[in-house]
């Protein structure tokens, strides 16, 4: 009898997955970066939207952020299939308003970066701009209950992780 391999996940896998994941379900990191870019350009003038895609990128770099995208892609996914059982299901279809495990999932992506990026989410949350008012669209097909929170987290989080960069590049021009 032969002792099983340990088990050993692969992380370039996961973040490969990650990105290919987004990309079907229609989000691009240029549309995360312009949602961070329009987070923090009023702070920063100069910033460029490039500079923001650096920044989304360096955010989806992080295996928390990765699990919690394809965590939250697969549950919007198995919703479309309707593969959840009631009434999780038509909770999750609906994106029903009382219902916040999708934004207690985005909220783990916005911790990474701190207190900045709680409120962050909560101002494009509510707003919705770019990319989150297209996946918050209710069509009766798609379902983007977790994506819309997961994406905005992302450019939250982006947008947290600018303002702590350019602070501590003030801090050393004094």
């Amino acid at each position: 009898m032969t002792t099983p391999k340990p088990y050993s996940l692969n992380s370039r896998a996961v973040a490969e997955a990650t990105m290919q994941w987004l990309a079907r379900r229609g989000v691009t990191i240029l549309q995360i970066a312009e949602l961070a870019h329009g987070l923090q350009k009023s702070y920063y003038p100069d910033l460029t939207v490039e500079e923001c895609i650096v920044h989304v990128e360096s955010v989806l770099a992080k295996r928390e952020v990765q699990n919690a995208v394809l965590t939250g892609i697969q549950l919007d996914m198995l919703a479309e299939e309707k593969k959840l059982l009631p009434p999780l299901q038509d909770m999750i279809m609906n994106d029903e308003p009382l219902y916040g495990c999708d934004e207690v999932l985005a909220l783990s992506i916005v911790n990474v970066y701190g207190s900045i990026g709680f409120t962050n989410f909560g101002y494009i949350d509510k707003l919705k701009p770019g990319i989150l008012k297209q996946l918050n669209e209710k069509n009766g097909r798609d379902c983007h209950t977790f994506l819309d929170d997961i994406v905005g987290a992302i450019a939250a989080a982006a947008a947290s992780r600018i303002a702590h960069r350019k602070h501590a590049e003030l801090e050393q021009q004094q």
